[in-house]
């Protein structure tokens, strides 16, 4: 008999060996392989049996390997050829990759934990520049994580498994870890709407990067939806909080390629990558060899003994027993035969005596009423124990219930987990610093105690940082103090902050520094800016006295008159001789040239 489609030592396609386990994933078992035809060795991997079977994944798959085939690249898998083998009891549907000697990344990871800032670059530009060539060609990978990353035992990096979470995704499978891709490395759009693009591969590269330079990922959580809700109400944090050694430019790269807001990371791979480069450069880091993943021990469960043989999805297939050389199973086979007569057994006695035709009918009367009293006598008792087990329950432990862990999730989700607890939430608001708006910040009794179903349960929902109020224009001190509390902000008065108005009356409040909209800190200062009234007037002109020495008088006081001075004439003769002349020259004046004066005030000219 031949072997099963997909177990080892198969023929796929009747061209491709299948060979040992290489690794087993959600969607799929990588098998080493050996390609008949041309002789060499190959991976395989074989699509999970229910994924499949579904006829949307099967046309999906198909065209997201004929894209991944295109992307020529050092960085990337390449893959050979796809196939979907009919000769077994069940249709295999088949990638057939280039072999890498080696392992992953998450061997690394594993084995070293955090790498060092010289080895995260020599890992991180290979993957990025796959991506880039991947993002070129307008492909998105969509589940970038160290076990995606292939190492050969050269230090040869390959991105692995493009398109097979979208083929997942865009087939409607209902598991969530191949259409969400892994929570760890998810960005925040693709958990809120499942959609994905080239920057959700940079952030989940950003991802990669945290973790090679810590040893670990950003957010993990007791659930994968409690990481999920991480990715998308918090910022990854600086890697230098857990590893010191990080410098700054590093920090702001990792930071800026995780960015909630998809348009704040750079656009794809390829911008990415740049600027991983310009910080290399900046920041002069060495080139070191990439660190290889340790020596693979031989996997037991990867070799076949004689017997049944495994298939991927873990079922055993039985060697089926060759009956053909055995006699018949008994005389002429078992044969069912009919009764012609009721026969009934006497007591004490083996002899069974035909029961006469006249009381067949009572008789058969009778067993059927006895039958139905005998299942209505059933039915009570089941019903019965069911109230005396409900009872019980319900006296026992039905009455109790535990208190869910709500504190970082949202509002929507907590009132939903404690609604499924048979508990009765009261939700209050209030400012919090550091928790973002609409996530709960504090919820009352604390997660797992013991309650009564029906009991009331309160939770705080976050409404972020306080802002400053708006104040109007013309608001007494008292009220706009009250304001500026009730926002659980401080007012304060300082002695500076005055400002002359015409429309605000004096000791009214003008406006707040800082401005209305502004977030601050709970309890942070906010300033009163009080109205001194209207600003005093201007003090009156001042004209400046022309120089008109040498001129004639009448000439002298229309030069005057232009500026806004008056003129007085006296005579530079004593006892008044030749005063009245207004065709004389002028041999003085006072004020003096140049002098600043109001006006029309006189100028006195002597007059020659």
């Amino acid at each position: 008999m031949n072997a099963p489609t997909g177990a080892v030592g198969a023929l796929l396609d009747a061209r491709y060996r299948v060979g040992p386990v290489i690794a087993r994933g959600g969607m799929s078992t990588v098998y080493r392989g050996t390609d008949t035809r041309l002789d060499r060795p190959v991976a395989i991997k074989v699509m999970d049996p229910r994924m499949a079977a579904d006829p949307t994944f099967r046309v999906r798959f198909e065209r997201e390997a004929r894209s991944a085939a295109r992307i020529d690249h050092p960085a990337v898998i390449d893959v050979h050829d796809q196939g979907d083998d009919h000769s077994g009891p069940e249709p295999t549907l088949f990638l057939v990759m280039e072999l890498v000697e080696g392992g992953t990344l998450r061997d690394v990871l594993r084995a070293r934990g955090a790498v060092g800032v010289p080895a995260a670059f020599a890992v991180l530009e290979p993957v990025l520049a796959g991506l880039a060539e991947a993002h070129r060609l307008g492909l998105v990978h969509r589940d970038v994580k160290p076990e995606n990353v292939l190492i050969s035992r050269t230090g040869e990096v390959k991105v692995a498994d493009f398109g097979l979470v979208t083929a997942a995704a865009q087939a409607g499978a209902s598991h969530a870890g191949m259409i969400m891709g892994t929570m760890a490395y998810l960005s925040p759009e693709q958990v809120a709407t499942g959609s994905a693009d080239a920057r959700s591969d940079v952030y989940a590269t950003g991802v990669l990067l945290y973790e090679l330079l810590t040893g670990a990922p950003p957010f993990t959580g007791d659930t994968a939806i409690s990481v999920a809700y991480r990715h998308v109400n918090e910022d990854v944090p600086a890697p230098s909080q857990t590893a010191t050694e990080v410098p700054p430019e590093l920090d702001a790269l990792v930071q800026r390629a995780t960015r909630r807001d998809p348009a704040a990371r750079p656009a794809d791979a390829a911008a990415f990558l740049a600027e991983l480069r310009r910080v290399r450069d900046r920041l002069r880091v060495p080139r070191v060899p990439v660190p290889v993943p340790p020596p693979r021990p031989i996997d037991e469960q990867d070799t076949v003994p004689a017997g049944p043989r495994r298939v991927p999805g873990g079922t055993s297939v039985e060697p089926v027993p060759d009956w053909s050389a055995a006699g018949p199973p008994g005389p002429g086979g078992t044969r069912a035969l009919s009764r012609p007569v009721d026969l009934e057994a006497t007591p004490g006695s083996t002899r069974h005596t035909p029961i006469p035709a006249a009381g067949r009918a009572d008789h058969r009367v009778a067993r059927r009423r006895s039958r139905r009293i005998f299942a209505v006598w059933i039915a009570v008792i089941l019903v019965l124990g069911m109230l005396v087990a409900t009872a019980a329950w319900w006296l026992g432990t039905g009455r109790w219930t535990a208190m869910p862990s709500v504190v970082g999730l949202n509002r929507a989700a907590a009132e939903k987990l404690i609604a499924e607890s048979d508990l009765v939430v009261s939700v209050t608001e209030a400012h919090h610093d550091s928790v973002a708006t609409d996530v709960v910040s504090a919820a009352d009794p604390a997660p797992q105690s013991r309650l009564l179903r029906g009991s009331q349960v309160k939770l705080v929902v976050s409404t972020g940082r306080p802002v400053v109020p708006a104040v109007a224009p013309g608001a007494t001190v008292a009220a706009a103090e009250q304001t500026v509390r009730s926002a659980d902000l401080t007012p304060v008065q300082a002695t500076g902050a005055t400002e002359f108005s015409s429309t605000v009356p004096e000791g009214a409040v003008i406006r707040t520094d800082p401005a209305a909209g502004t977030q601050l800190p709970i309890g942070g200062s906010v300033t009163l800016v009080i109205s001194r009234g209207a600003a005093p007037p201007p003090p009156p002109q001042q004209v400046q006295v022309p120089f008109v020495i040498g001129e004639k008088a009448r000439d002298a006081a229309e030069m005057l008159n232009e500026v806004g001075l008056s003129t007085q004439l006296e005579s530079a003769f004593p006892f008044g001789r030749g005063s009245g002349r207004d065709n004389g020259r002028v041999v003085g004046q006072s004020p003096s040239a140049g002098s600043e004066v109001p006006p029309g005030t006189p100028v006195v000219l002597t007059i020659l």
